[in-house]
């Protein structure tokens, strides 16, 4: 699984909004999200998988923290779309510039 494919779930959003903040174990993210221990588990499991988190072992607990590499793939793959939007945008605003002065 890619990690598009990961995020697109709207409970592993959620996680990754949370590991965006702070590295977290899963303790913390139970608490936080009101989600059970397993439900937490197996979603950061599936985020493991796809490279979007890493978990350090402290004593008892593994501590999740977001890895950036997928984060910068994704936001090369959005360049060119976040560019397309912009143009448009910046014609529109142009648009309702000349209708507003016309």
């Amino acid at each position: 699984m890619d990690a598009l494919t990961a995020i697109a779930e709207p409970t592993r959003r959620r996680i990754v909004e949370r590991l965006r903040v702070t590295p977290s174990s899963v303790g913390d993210l139970v608490a936080a999200l009101g989600m059970s221990q397993p439900a937490v588990s197996k979603h950061l499991r599936v985020l493991r998988e796809a490279g979007v988190v890493t978990a350090e072992t402290r004593a008892q607990q593994r501590i999740y923290r977001l890895e950036p590499g997928p984060f910068r793939e994704l936001d090369a793959w959005l360049a060119p779309y976040r560019q397309m939007w912009t143009t448009h945008l910046a014609a529109l605003e142009r648009h309702l510039k000349t209708k507003d002065q016309g």
